[in-house]
């Protein structure tokens, strides 16, 4: 057969001819998975590391499931200031996903390579107060841009409150970009304080700094 030496099935020259690629996208989610964050002090992990296309990965199925059930009165806020998985660059990005939990709240950290990596815009005005309908319930959204110490070449965070009926919780985001990688994380509990949050984000970015250099 054309392509084959004498003595090799086209299985083995598929599959020496696999090899690299395999490799590169081995050393890809080793070095992914090497910027993700040790498991903070008294939480544990709740699922993870998971490895792979971002948009195939249960956090970011999860994510789009919870937007297609909610009801916004401002659509174009789903997703707001966050990567969009529906979109083919993000959604076949290699990624590594880690979430941690405790009785307080919950962390959850994604970090993707993206080789025209760009940070999604900034918040549109709209979306710093809205409603949606979540469950059968009414939940208020109110988001604040936070003045966070620039983290790799750029970086943004958000608090958002959420409150409706009896409930209420706060999510802290922080999005930045080192080189050719992007970090996102979701802290969530029933207070998120921004000092905290910062202090995540300069232990993420110290791992994101180590993995590109």
């Amino acid at each position: 057969m054309a392509g084959c030496s004498s003595g090799e099935s086209a299985d083995q020259a598929a599959g020496s001819a696999t090899q690299p690629a395999a490799s590169a996208s081995s050393a890809e989610s080793a070095r992914l998975r090497a910027a993700l964050l040790p498991v903070p002090k008294g939480m544990r992990i709740a699922y993870g590391p998971e490895l792979g296309a971002y948009g195939s990965l249960k956090s970011t199925q999860q994510g789009l499931e919870a937007m297609r059930q909610a009801k916004l009165e401002r659509p174009e806020c789903a997703g707001a200031a966050q990567l969009d998985a529906t979109e083919p660059e993000v959604a076949r990005a290699p990624a590594a996903v880690i979430a941690f939990s405790a009785a307080r709240g919950s962390i959850t950290q994604a970090v993707m390579s993206m080789p025209s990596a760009s940070l999604p815009a900034p918040l549109p005005p709209q979306c710093s107060l809205y409603k949606a309908t979540v469950g059968g319930s009414e939940v208020t959204y109110r988001t604040q841009t936070l003045t966070m110490p620039t983290k790799g070449q750029e970086s943004r965070a958000y608090l958002t409150t959420a409150s409706g009926g009896d409930k209420h919780a706060q999510i802290g985001t922080v999005i930045m970009r080192r080189e050719h990688l992007i970090m996102s994380m979701l802290v969530v509990g029933e207070k998120v304080k921004p000092a905290g949050m910062f202090e995540l984000a300069r232990l993420a970015d110290q791992n994101l700094a180590r993995v590109t250099r």
